[in-house]
């Protein structure tokens, strides 16, 4: 299995991007996927997990909630970051991966891990 984000670009302060993340493999509906993000200098962070179903979405509270909304398509093997109103802080590079068991909020429950893609906010 492995998932690759793209979709990631440069885009002024309250603009709005969607990112892509496409799975390879057949078992794709039957694992949560997550979104994550790292800025320079900083940690790995969570911003948006789904569950396998696409039923259940989780959020990383005050930072991206009311902006951002992570979807799927199952039948296509993709998973979807909507981000509106967008920030300088949000500047990063966003990873999607597949969920391993545990808690959706700490990377080291997830796995294949793609290449990211950067984001960028102007001010």
């Amino acid at each position: 299995v492995q998932l690759q984000a793209s979709g990631g670009g440069l885009v002024q302060a309250g603009g709005s991007l969607r990112l892509s993340c496409a799975a390879s493999g057949r078992t794709f509906s039957s694992y949560a996927v997550g979104w994550f993000r790292q800025a320079r200098g900083k940690e790995r962070e969570f911003v948006a997990a789904i569950s396998s179903s696409g039923g259940s979405t989780y959020y990383a509270g005050s930072v991206v909630k009311g902006r951002f909304t992570i979807s799927r398509d199952n039948a296509k093997n993709m998973v979807y970051l909507q981000m509106n109103s967008l920030k300088p802080e949000d500047t990063a590079v966003y990873y999607c991966a597949r969920n391993l068991g545990g808690s959706y909020y700490y990377p080291t429950n997830f796995g294949s891990w793609g290449q990211g893609t950067q984001v960028t906010v102007s001010s």
